[in-house]
């Protein structure tokens, strides 16, 4: 790791660290406990939500994850209606409901241009079981998130998770990741 690399990571205090982390695991819970109106008030109403597709290329050619394609590519607006959606008799892909667990590790953060958001790294494993079925299905991956601190807590601005599959074990993605 360069001089330049430790300084940034270096930059944030232990307090922020930790309030970060905490915000983290409180959107995990309420993610897990389906509590999906009460996460999406730790949005910030500018939300950028994307978890672009992954192809598997060679060095030569260039960046895995597209830049046009997208599993996700929400704001604020579409991750409010699917929410809503799922309150209602439509959302039969989750009816009954899937039992998710989200995991997320090797938690960094890093200091940005504004001195109220920071740009934190973490591993993520999400773990999804329906029905009666003995099957589990798992997505791991890498999170990129904005988030920004607020008078109140912390607010997530931007999300992009880098999925390690190219192709995904689920019929379908009806939950957030």
């Amino acid at each position: 790791m360069n001089t330049q690399t430790k300084l940034q990571f270096s930059s944030i205090s232990s307090d922020i660290y930790f309030e970060i982390t905490q915000f983290l695991h409180l959107e995990s819970k309420l993610l897990d406990d389906r509590m999906f109106h009460d996460w999406l008030s730790l949005l910030s109403e500018d939300i950028d939500y994307r978890v672009p597709i992954r192809t598997t290329k060679y060095k030569k050619d260039g960046n895995e994850f597209s830049n046009t394609s997208y599993h996700f590519f929400e704001d604020y607006f579409s991750l409010k209606k699917r929410i809503e959606r799922l309150d209602t008799k439509h959302a039969w892909a989750e009816d009954p409901p899937s039992r998710v667990r989200h995991f997320f590790s090797n938690i960094t953060v890093k200091a940005t241009e504004k001195t109220d958001e920071f740009e934190v790294f973490s591993n993520l494993m999400v773990c999804r079981n329906r029905g009666d079925s003995t099957n589990v299905n798992v997505l791991t991956g890498e999170r990129v998130d904005i988030i920004r601190k607020t008078d109140n807590f912390y607010e997530l601005v931007k999300r992009t998770i880098h999925l390690d599959l190219t192709t995904l074990p689920t019929d379908n993605l009806s939950m957030i990741l």
